[in-house]
């Protein structure tokens, strides 16, 4: 069977002449094989359809057929003339049949198609690695993203733990505060009941007589002390003793303290009789201000 040049069997599968003579010149015209898998791979270059321009004197696809000089014959030459005419007879390419080329081009048209389908393989590969390096790289946003949110989870409970500390200290400091005006009132009370103990009459003495029945009545006594009853809203009730100068505001800290109020709830103190409703300006005036002394009886209201 006759040849056929990698450029004919190109253009007889159907390829583009512009297409078919690229892929021979940038292959180097090294066989149909290497032509088609440059073509693959560059059928989606945007000059793929521009002509090519084939460098002077090389011919795509064929034999330099440039014109030359051939030397002159020689004597020596002459005798051989007919040898050599019937050798360059045999040499010469005699075009192929029909179903020479329906054979060629068959050939070809199977190894397009498995060349077609290693690359389909190869393009199916590279999009299963391009999925695999999406997927390991979304999980690794995903850590970083979990990671950021847990160590923002442990600064938020490390702020509520010390805002939780810091107000159990300021309750505490409360408590120790009442503590201490406990005791320096137990201390006064037990120095007081013994020297009135000790300036009661004797048994045996008479008692002397009433001073009702004589001179003026007595004088106003001043306390400097008085007793609070506070009611609490579930109708308990807790009893305290404080100073006459103390503000109403020591009261309310200390039903704060020791009253069974839900913690943060905001409240008030009222007097039932006669009615009264105290203001944050009554808070910081004293209790004999307020007429609380000596014994006083308060309520507990919401706000």
């Amino acid at each position: 069977m006759a040849d056929i040049t990698t450029l004919d069997s190109l253009l007889e599968m159907g390829f583009e002449r512009n297409r078919a003579e690229k892929a021979v010149a940038h292959t180097g015209n090294q066989g149909i094989e290497r032509a088609m898998d440059w073509l693959m791979e560059h059928e989606n270059d945007p000059d793929i359809d521009e002509p090519y321009v084939a460098p002077v004197g090389n011919v795509l696809g064929g034999i330099d057929q440039s014109p030359s000089n051939p030397p002159q014959p020689t004597a020596a030459d002459t005798a051989e003339g007919l040898g050599d005419n019937v050798v360059q007879e045999a040499n010469t390419k005699q075009p192929m049949t029909e179903e020479e080329k329906r054979e060629q081009v068959k050939r070809l048209e199977e190894l397009m198609r498995v060349k077609q389908e290693e690359r389909r393989e190869r393009e199916r590969a590279e999009e299963v690695d391009r999925e695999k390096q999406r997927r390991k790289h979304g999980q690794e946003l995903l850590h970083v993203k979990q990671k950021l949110q847990d160590e923002e989870m442990k600064k938020l409970a490390e702020l509520r733990q010390r805002e939780k500390m810091e107000d159990k200290m300021a309750k505490q400091r409360v408590r120790d505060k009442i503590a201490r005006d406990r005791e320096e009132r137990a201390k006064k009370f037990g120095g007081g009941g013994s020297s009135s103990t000790a300036l009661s009459p004797p048994p045996g003495e008479p008692t002397p007589p009433s001073p009702t029945s004589q001179g003026p009545p007595p004088a106003k006594k001043d306390y400097d002390e008085c007793r609070i009853q506070v009611r609490m809203l579930d109708g308990s009730a807790i009893t305290a003793v404080f100073k006459a100068q103390e503000p109403l505001a020591a009261v309310r800290v200390y039903v704060q303290v020791n009253g069974n109020a839900p913690e943060g709830q905001d409240f008030t103190l009222m007097s039932p009789y006669p009615r009264q409703v105290y203001t944050e300006l009554d808070m910081e005036k004293p209790l004999s201000e307020l007429g609380l002394v000596p014994s006083a009886v308060l309520v507990v209201a919401k706000k």
